[in-house]
């Protein structure tokens, strides 16, 4: 079937993407790849010759997602002479040689490790006869090519943009693959984050969100090897704060956020760091995970109750008009009805703002998945899960309605997806804010004030006041290699 639109030789692209922050980061620079190459965005799959898979092992049933998904592929791949489809990400990480296996019809599968190498891969793949399966055990360290500023990127937006500052983790949680799929903690060196923040605030991006898999241990590996180089001087002392400080002073960008923390390693510097850098939001992701002792020594997550909530209470001290969301496991192997008890105490204590909360499903290559003698009854995991899921509710909207009549500051993201009629945004705390835009409109990525009007569990929704600045950048930012 010919492309209509005058670009019959240009071949079309679409990446599906499964899974964090991550993972669609991941994506736009698969994306920007693939548009060096000379491949443009299609429309639909209708309209594609390649389709990317980008693919994640963390979420409930993925296998089996994939697998079906692959299997309504073979039928378009049949359709039109030369399609190719593609499995890139944590599973394909995970599975390696499987998806080959089980998916013939795929014409290359990659990893997490070389995702610089998209594009390479596919055009290999159009005069192979057989599928292309390329997995790297671990990150090449002197390769820049791991980190984004190093390859081409496609932005779905062009006023706010992730950032990557560290790849791979360096914890042992036991219901976690990361560090299987993603492997060893290596941190961006700090001037490259910053001189990529400071070209994006050029283009006309005003929010950056620094992404890594426990964003507070940034830079000590980076300490550690100028230790080993000879740098006895080196101190091991946090770079993240510093790391904050440095973004936030970056002309053009209004707001820097950051995610995801891990407990065990936030400090107090970084509070401080929050609290007089103006352009960091006042929002901290915390992840709990269970509020049992006992539990949350069986998951390896370093911390016990007691501490996370002494660090919470010292961060709610420093920065003023915090909001704190969390994720929660519900039914880990082995919880009983006092460690779920003590996970509702927490949860009620801490006075979330939200909650992502999840019951307990085993990923194979995890050492949770092997606690099979231990499991949960499901319907007690449910019932749990929905008590846990009250608890939450509260809290969010006792915190929510304590904003009515209050004047914040959005961020616009553009029409809600419910009510073209209204607009959507997301004020400094990330809470999602609808309300009526001025006549005119209000162009995504400008900022506004608004009053709140109302607050419900999940959402604000508030009237306009004003126009406090217009977006910078251009349509879309240009696809660029740094």
């Amino acid at each position: 079937m010919p492309h209509s639109d005058g670009l019959d030789d240009a071949r079309r692209y679409v990446v599906r993407t499964y899974g964090c922050q991550m993972n669609e980061h991941d994506s736009e620079r698969i994306a920007g790849l693939l548009e060096s190459d000379g491949l443009i965005a299609a429309e639909s799959d209708d309209d594609a010759d390649v389709i990317v898979l980008n693919t994640c092992c963390i979420r409930e049933n993925a296998d089996n997602k994939l697998y079906g998904n692959l299997g309504h592929l073979k039928t378009w791949k049949a359709q039109r002479p030369g399609r190719q489809i593609v499995v890139s990400g944590c599973l394909a990480q995970k599975d390696r040689d499987q998806v080959a296996d089980r998916a013939g019809h795929v014409d290359v599968v990659m990893g997490t490790h070389n995702v610089h190498r998209a594009a390479e891969l596919l055009a290999q793949a159009r005069t192979s006869t057989r599928p292309i399966t390329e997995i790297l055990d671990a990150a090449v360290i002197d390769d820049h090519a791991m980190f984004p500023s190093a390859l081409p990127v496609r932005r779905e937006s062009s006023y706010n943009a992730w950032v990557t500052i560290q790849i791979g983790c360096d914890n042992n949680c036991a219901f976690c693959i990361v560090p299987a799929v993603r492997g060893a903690e290596i941190s961006r060196p700090f001037e490259q984050v910053v001189d990529e923040v400071a070209e994006l605030a050029a283009a006309g991006v005003s929010e950056v969100t620094l992404l890594g898999q426990n964003v507070n241990s940034y830079g000590r590996d980076l300490q550690l090897a100028a230790r080993r180089a000879g740098d006895g001087t080196a101190a091991l002392r946090p770079l993240f704060a510093d790391l904050l400080r440095a973004v936030g002073a970056i002309d053009g960008i209004r707001r820097v956020r950051y995610t995801s923390p891990h407990p065990k390693d936030m400090r107090t510097e970084t509070f401080a760091a929050m609290a007089e850098t103006s352009a960091v939001c006042e929002h901290l992701h915390y992840p709990l995970q269970a509020g049992s002792d006992r539990v949350l020594a069986a998951m390896h997550r370093g911390y016990t109750a007691d501490r996370y909530l002494e660090r919470l209470a010292a961060a709610r001290r420093t920065v003023a008009d915090l909001a704190v969301t969390t994720d929660i496991i519900v039914g880990f192997p082995g919880e009983t009805d006092d460690d779920f008890a003590a996970t509702m105490d927490v949860a009620a204590a801490a006075e979330f703002d939200d909650a992502y909360t999840f019951i307990f499903s085993p990923r194979p290559g995890t050492e949770a998945a092997d606690m099979t003698d231990r499991t949960v009854d499901p319907a007690v995991a449910s019932e749990r899960f929905a008590r846990l899921r009250t608890v939450i509710e509260r809290s969010a909207l006792q915190r929510n309605q304590a904003r009515e009549g209050r004047v914040e500051e959005v961020l616009v993201e553009g029409p809600s997806k419910r009510n073209p009629d209204v607009v959507s945004a997301r004020t400094r705390q990330h809470r999602l804010v609808h309300f009526a835009p001025p006549p005119g409109g209000l162009r995504a990525g400008s900022y506004a004030t608004i009053e709140v009007t109302r607050g419900a569990p999940h959402f604000l929704e508030g009237r306009f006041v004003e126009l406090v600045a217009a977006p910078r950048h251009r349509t879309r930012i240009p696809v660029a290699a740094g």
